[in-house]
């Protein structure tokens, strides 16, 4: 049940972020320049991290920590190949993800996309589950100033607690450097 209900939340935040993406891009070009909407280049940055969930068993408490994030962008594609690392916990989680990047505002994007996080040190605590899992991602970035971007994500790892069938959930935030 718990599942069913983050996975409609996830479909409904997505659908919603989408609608309103092609609401805006319904006006004339005329109006607005495909180079002020969107975020281009790749960046590296950090922050911090916290799991929110708990599967329920010994070493799988939520747990708080950094983050350090990367965005390789692809150039002339909505895709990008991004990396996390997640640590603070008794073990560090290394997750990368290929991603859709949808421009929403100048020098905006979110983004949503899977990957799959692998755990160093399975069964200790880390903030997303204990153990090797996939992962969905759904996030925002923006330069907030010349080469500087901010950054937020949700993580998901599925199935991500030895000993329990129960997901894991993980929030990151972040400042980095735009190259």
């Amino acid at each position: 049940m718990k599942l069913v209900k983050l996975t409609a939340s996830a479909i409904l935040a997505v659908a919603s972020i989408l609608a309103s993406t092609g609401i805006a891009e319904a006006q004339p070009i005329e109006s607005q320049s495909i180079q002020e909407k969107g975020m281009t280049g790749s960046y590296v940055g950090a922050g911090v991290s916290a799991g929110v969930t708990n599967g329920g068993q010994n070493n799988d408490a939520a747990t708080f920590g950094g983050n350090v994030q990367g965005r390789y962008a692809i150039p002339k594609s909505q895709v990008s190949i991004r990396g996390a690392a997640l640590f603070g916990g008794n073990a560090t989680t290394f997750i990368p993800t290929v991603t859709l990047d949808v421009p929403v505002a100048k020098n905006t994007n979110v983004y949503l996309g899977g990957g799959y996080s692998f755990s160093t040190n399975e069964g200790q605590a880390t903030q997303l589950g204990n153990k090797n899992s996939p992962v969905v991602t759904l996030g925002a970035e923006s330069e907030i100033a010349r080469n500087i971007v901010i950054y937020g994500d949700a993580k998901w790892g599925i199935d991500a607690y030895k000993n329990s069938s129960a997901d894991a959930v993980s929030l990151q935030t972040g400042i980095g450097y735009r190259f």
